[in-house]
């Protein structure tokens, strides 16, 4: 399999889980604080990568790729505190659309500023899924408090793949583990006070904490190719996906604008995926 057959499909899985594992998340903080709902879903995927480290008898990685885990679960928590408060300012589209075109776009100016070439169809792909996804999450209402907060969590979450994308090739589940360690510690912390764990909050929970885990063990794979760039460009397509599924589940309706940015989004995969 070719570099760039992996880094789309990887990328393109990434995408898929991280939007199905917001939308469970979504959900799941309908019914619990999402403090804890983070928190739980996070200390779950550390339990899920350890024993799948452990089973696939993945080396001990070098303290390097240890560290880059570590730095990522401390941009992946400013992130995080950031998109939330954010979304509690409003607009909440417009939060999550600055958040995922700058999560996406460090990644890409960090590659291009350390001399990466990339070609003349897949900037423009690039280009189209950054613009795909910020109309896509647009939100008519007005507002602008969150809008500063959406920046830092986008600068959060751009640091957590790009920090991820420095690992070492064969460095998966273990440097993830010190991701969790980091954010989930973080998160448990926040999430102690409240109510009691609601029963009807737990599987979407754990559905949440499983796709979000697979998310990121495709985008390290994604990004271990050397295409971080296209890498974090695919895997920030998440919102579409999170919006189809409110669609087809939630049967919740699209606004004209919406349609376009989904099929924008849609188009800019196999030009990200051309290489020239």
């Amino acid at each position: 399999m070719s570099e760039l057959t992996t880094v789309l499909a990887a990328g393109l899985g990434a995408a898929m889980a991280f939007g199905a594992g917001d939308f469970s998340g979504g959900l799941a903080t309908k019914l619990d604080p999402v403090t804890r709902v983070v928190a739980l879903g996070h200390l779950l995927s550390l339990v899920l990568f350890v024993g799948l480290a452990v089973v696939s008898g993945e080396a001990w990685p070098q303290p390097a790729d240890l560290a880059w885990g570590a730095l990522a679960g401390a941009g992946g928590v400013v992130g995080l505190g950031c998109l939330y408060r954010g979304l509690a300012l409003g607009p909440m589209g417009t939060v999550a659309a600055i958040s995922a075109v700058l999560a996406a776009s460090l990644p890409v100016v960090t590659t291009v500023l350390l001399g990466d070439h990339l070609g003349t169809v897949q900037l423009v792909g690039m280009v189209l899924a950054l613009l795909g996804v910020t109309v896509l999450s647009r939100d008519s209402s007005q507002g602008r408090g969150g809008v500063g907060l959406a920046a830092l969590a986008g600068l959060g979450f751009g640091t957590f793949f790009l920090c991820l994308g420095q690992t070492q090739t064969g460095a998966v589940f273990w440097p993830l583990v010190m991701a969790r360690i980091v954010s989930g510690s973080v998160m448990l912390l926040l999430a102690l006070r409240g109510p009691g764990l609601r029963p009807q909050a737990v599987v979407p929970i754990v559905g949440s904490a499983a796709l979000d885990a697979l998310g990121n063990v495709l985008f390290v794979i994604a990004a271990q190719t050397g295409r971080l760039a296209e890498a974090s460009v695919l895997s920030n397509a998440y919102p579409a996906f999170t919006v189809l599924l409110a669609l087809l589940v939630l049967r919740e309706r699209l606004r004209l604008d919406q349609w376009w940015g989904l099929w924008i989004t849609l188009l800019a995969v196999p030009m990200i995926a051309t290489h020239l």
